[in-house]
């Protein structure tokens, strides 16, 4: 039986904030913004992943206090590449610090409008064998685009 992670819970003070750092910012995927009359509650993926974030005000997200999740973890095949990416749309991204020269090693960090932190590790392996396959990447059982074959 496999048990997959696939939704993660981060705690803002300002959903709007929040959806607009982490679509427009980093880049991820907005899944849904559900709002009613009851709740707002959004769903993010960054982009390959195969777990997202949830921001929203309902009472369960509402048990941590804004700004006190640390220690998320994406994982990328370039970090320059993506720190300076982050750069660019404005995210204060720390220096790329190099524990351990072998792949997986690197890391830097950024947090995110409230404070919950994220580091970013660099697997260079990633680049050529992503973790979710690009063709198995459809969201909610949607099926992903794929070149058609020349007709015969």
């Amino acid at each position: 039986m496999d048990w997959t992670l696939e939704v993660v819970i981060v705690p803002v003070s300002d959903l709007d904030q929040a959806i607009a750092f982490y679509r427009d910012k980093l880049g991820f995927a907005l899944d849904h913004d559900t709002r009613n009359e009851h709740m707002h509650v959004a769903q993010l993926t960054p982009p390959g992943s195969g777990c997202s974030i949830v921001v929203g005000d309902l009472p369960s997200q509402k048990q941590m206090t804004p700004g006190s999740l640390h220690g998320l973890q994406l994982v990328v095949a370039d970090a320059a590449a993506a720190r300076q990416q982050l750069i660019e749309r404005g995210v204060d991204a720390s220096e790329i610090t190099v524990f351990d020269e072998r792949d997986g090693g690197t890391f830097f960090g950024f947090s995110d409008p409230d404070g919950n932190s994220w580091a970013v590790q660099q697997i260079k392996a990633r680049a050529a064998k992503p973790l979710i396959p690009v063709e198995a990447r459809g969201r909610f059982g949607e099926e992903q685009e794929t070149p058609q074959s020349p007709a015969t």
